[in-house]
């Protein structure tokens, strides 16, 4: 049971990557963004491509983000310059991914196997590739959650998420909402996709269908992290978004082995974000 528990926990960490991405959309810009169900499967595609053609495993990541943030700048392009709802732009750029990803990929699926992954590194010191990849994910959201708390706190930052608060009163500042939009938009997707890159990595394969319910997954994550750890402070709401990905995970788990057939485990998220959201 220990060992299910700590998977669940490793998994948590590598979706709370994408929670956080789904935060910045929904919460801060006040933006449902369904870009989201396919930026997560270009990062994983980047990612496979770029390794099974011998690229470094870092590099594929970094890769996979430019992927992600291009894909938030197209969803952005199409709210901001052509008046199309946040809604449907999402929806858009979501049914083009999908074409997008398979050109990237070649075929629906990709095995990572006898493959040197992010994870490796770890690996080759001794450590256990539950433990690698637990260490590797701890140090990317904790290195996230940083990175965003001093962005946030830039006046580029503060306008963005003034942006989602009140954007007439942004707007009488003379700040150009669309672009504040935009970039909470791009910063969105590349986190979605940098996730997506990581979690293909620690299941061994890239699949065109890997990205269909996510964008639930991180509302249940969002939620699930303010209901149980709070809004006291943006640092404290960060930390509680990667605390609500490893709980959504660990509740999941626990589902499972209750007996719950994996089949139903969609309708059992959308029920729970129904029931929290009502709440």
């Amino acid at each position: 049971m220990l060992e299910v528990l700590t998977g669940a926990v490793t998994l948590g960490l590598l979706w709370a990557v994408m929670t956080i991405g789904v935060y910045i959309t929904y919460r801060i810009l006040n933006i449902a963004d369904l870009t989201v169900e396919g930026s997560i499967t270009t990062g994983a595609a980047i990612a496979a491509v770029s390794i099974t053609h011998g690229i470094n495993p870092y590099l594929s990541v970094l890769f996979a983000l430019f992927g992600g943030m291009a894909a938030g700048l197209i969803t952005a392009l199409l709210h901001v310059k052509l008046k199309i709802p946040a809604l449907l732009s999402g929806i858009l750029t979501m049914i083009a991914l999908y074409s997008v990803n398979l050109r990237i990929m070649g075929k629906s699926n990709i095995p990572l196997l006898r493959v040197n992954t992010v994870y490796t590194v770890m690996e080759n010191l001794g450590l256990s590739r539950q433990t690698a990849v637990m260490i590797l994910g701890l140090i990317v959201v904790l290195g996230f959650v940083g990175i965003l708390y001093w962005f946030f706190g830039t006046e580029i930052g503060c306008a963005i998420r003034a942006t989602g608060n009140n954007p007439q009163m942004v707007r009488a500042q003379g700040i150009n909402t669309n672009t504040m939009i935009s970039i909470g938009l791009i910063i969105s997707n590349g986190l979605v996709a940098v996730s997506g890159a990581l979690i293909a990595q620690y299941q061994s394969f890239a699949d065109i269908q890997m990205g269909i319910g996510s964008i639930v997954i991180g509302l249940a994550s969002v939620i699930i992290g303010e209901v149980l750890f709070g809004k006291r402070s943006f640092f404290s709401r960060l930390v509680g978004l990667a605390l609500g990905a490893i709980t959504y995970r660990i509740i999941i788990t626990l589902v499972l082995q209750l007996g719950m057939s994996p089949n139903d485990l969609k309708l059992f998220t959308a029920i729970t974000v129904a029931v929290a959201l009502s709440l």
